[in-house]
């Protein structure tokens, strides 16, 4: 998925897809306990018998949460096996909020080797020309030779790597846990489907112990739960204050917005259906950001993990 600068990369690494949930009064839990309720929650589902009221209870709501989190991470695995079309607008803003000029970029997304790779395809809705079209085809052959030729401590270090920061991962899931209050507010149909509807907003009182989840407390949402497959649906995250990153060297601003809806596919596996954003920042203190747009993803295809990769060319026919 890409908007690309920091701000929308910025919201989606902070995880906010994974709302967890514990009520204010809960006691702080040893990070030993809250490994062990994760790996528990991946097999077990909570009971969500509605009380005499019909609603969830905070208890059942708390593990209904924890269980998305959960499956939220073994879904990011079967997502490496897809490929798709990631169409990208781009509206830059003036300071009244109108637009100045458009950017539409559109993206194949490829898997190689286990990870998800763009090339460029088209602007403005129009095929590259033979020159762009042969400098993308070189940029994924550089990637595809790179692999190819990687040695087996290399490929230990970036398989290490990408260990660390799954496990990064849950323990912010795990931050969010104590970082939000949410309420169930009801019941709607995300498409077609039905799905719980939980709003999120920052808990007074909050300490981080991971230096990303300073930032939570900037953030409220909404996030809508498949009640079958118990996946995301669908989410609307928005900063409610101005959020500095770094030693000040970027700043997102109140207001700034992404909204995510997913579709199920192949009866397997949640993907990425459309995306919409409105971002407003500064980097540096000078180069403003003012722009909105949304992506569509289209065409998902499952990647023969199978196959030999020997080239572009046989890259661009793999089913």
């Amino acid at each position: 998925m890409k908007i690309r600068g920091l701000i929308l990369a910025f919201l989606l690494t902070l995880g906010l897809p994974s709302f967890g949930q514990q009520e204010p009064s809960t006691p702080t839990v040893s990070q030993d306990n809250l490994s062990a309720a994760s790996n528990a929650s991946e097999t077990s589902v909570p009971d969500l018998t509605p009380g005499p009221d019909g609603k969830l209870s905070q208890e059942q709501m708390r593990q209904l949460l924890r269980v998305v989190a959960d499956k939220d991470m073994e879904n990011d695995k079967r997502q490496r096996d897809y490929t798709y079309i990631d169409r990208e607008v781009q509206n830059k803003l003036d300071g009244k909020g109108q637009t100045k000029s458009t950017e539409v970029k559109t993206y194949e997304v490829l898997a190689i080797y286990g990870e998800p790779v763009q090339r460029l395809i088209e602007k403005d809705d129009k095929p590259l020309d033979a020159h762009e079209a042969a400098k993308e085809e070189e940029k994924i052959q550089k990637i595809i030779d790179k692999r190819k030729n990687e040695s087996d401590e290399d490929r230990r270090k970036r398989e290490e790597k990408q260990v660390k920061e799954r496990e990064d991962g849950r323990k912010f899931v795990r931050e969010i846990a104590d970082a939000y209050d949410f309420k169930l507010v009801g019941t709607e149909e995300v498409g077609g489907r039905p799905a719980w509807v939980i709003d999120g907003e920052p808990r007074p009182g909050f300490e981080p112990h991971m230096k990303e989840s300073k930032f939570l407390s900037k953030f409220h949402g909404r996030v809508w739960i498949d009640k079958s497959d118990l996946q995301l649906a669908k989410m609307d995250i928005e900063a409610i204050d101005t959020v500095s990153v770094g030693w000040v060297l970027a700043r997102i601003h109140k207001g700034t917005r992404v909204m995510l809806e997913q579709t199920r596919v192949n009866d397997e596996v949640w993907l990425p259906r459309h995306l919409t954003f409105k971002v407003d920042a500064r980097v540096a203190l000078f180069k403003g950001y003012n722009l909105d747009g949304d992506q569509e993803y289209r065409d998902y295809r499952k990647f023969r993990t199978s196959a030999k990769i020997v080239g572009m060319g046989e890259v661009k026919n793999q089913p």
